[in-house]
């Protein structure tokens, strides 16, 4: 089953316990009952992460999260705490570590599209829907929708996909009031950052978030943006400039490592193979385009 290459090993430090290694994230709790969040410079794709890391990748999708949030916060609170590293932390965690409120997070990708393309150009292509909504004939990979739309998916574990699923479904699974609320909230977020990223020639195509509560808040509690939010792992940004529905944009995100993969590696990401090693041309292409991406959007040279 697709997953890690090779799971690495966490990182001990003194006074934290460590929670989870996900595909991109480690998790830690410290004495205090906060969340610690470090990003690392794992990539990965197609299910796999792979066996090849991307230099400075986990500092670039914190502080460009870190900027978001604070473009954001009339809108949703976040759950950042501090991005101070904790004591005995190693010197490398600077720059990609996060303390964060501890939340009850809601059970769902949180998935706003404002156009066509990946697994809602699939789903139209079958039925002319996308999670259950109807959408208009005439409909090409890369067109714009009439209006954003809420396309939420079941949360997998690594090496599992996600599932787009209904808003019914996701109404049943965590209530109505908390459905509405998630539905509104991902569509205001997404709305800002449409507009914030189209001024600075860059088309969000869609994007995930994830939302929790503070532990025992009810379900009219206000929700919380957490992990992390509208960067190239968790976006599709495309070139405004070179914007042409009917075929495959040109993107500020993780489709030029697929497309190597995809059509010049000779791996097959549909069998059981793990995926080979990037060539060094093919990891300065990646960093590149996530540094391209941090400095278009907020106006910052990386380096």
């Amino acid at each position: 089953m697709p997953g890690f290459v090779e799971q690495p090993e966490p990182v001990r430090v003194p006074g934290l316990v460590h929670l989870h290694t996900g595909k991109v994230r480690d998790l830690y709790r410290d004495e205090a009952g906060r969340l610690v969040m470090v990003a690392s410079d794992r990539v990965s794709t197609y299910d796999w992460v792979l066996p090849t890391e991307i230099p400075d990748k986990g500092r670039i999708l914190t502080r460009l999260s870190l900027w978001w949030f604070d473009q954001l916060s009339d809108l949703v609170e976040s759950h950042v705490v501090s991005t101070e590293l904790p004591p005995g932390a190693p010197a490398d965690w600077e720059g990609r570590t996060t303390v964060c409120h501890n939340l009850d997070m809601i059970p769902v990708e949180a998935v706003a599209r404002g156009y066509l393309t990946g697994s809602g150009l699939a789903e139209y292509a079958r039925d002319r829907t996308v999670c259950g909504l109807a959408l208009p004939p005439g409909l090409t990979d890369g067109s714009e929708l009439p209006a954003p739309i809420f396309t939420p998916a079941t949360k997998a574990a690594v090496g599992d996909h996600d599932e787009n699923v209904s808003y019914e479904e996701v109404a049943r699974r965590v209530g109505a009031e908390t459905a509405v609320r998630l539905r509104q909230a991902t569509l205001a977020v997404y709305g800002r950052a449409r507009d914030i990223a189209r001024d600075r020639g860059i088309i969000l195509a869609d994007t995930k978030f994830e939302f929790g509560r503070p532990p025992g808040a009810g379900d009219d509690a206000p929700l919380v943006l957490a992990d992390e939010v509208l960067t190239p792992d968790s976006s599709r940004f495309w070139r405004k400039d070179e914007w042409q529905p009917g075929r495959a944009q040109r993107s500020y995100d993780k489709q030029f490592l697929r497309d190597w993969l995809r059509n010049e590696s000779g791996w097959d990401p549909s069998g059981s193979t793990p995926p080979p090693v990037l060539p060094p041309e093919v990891v300065e292409a990646t960093r590149a385009t996530y540094a391209e991406a941090f400095r278009l959007l907020t106006g910052m040279p990386w380096d």
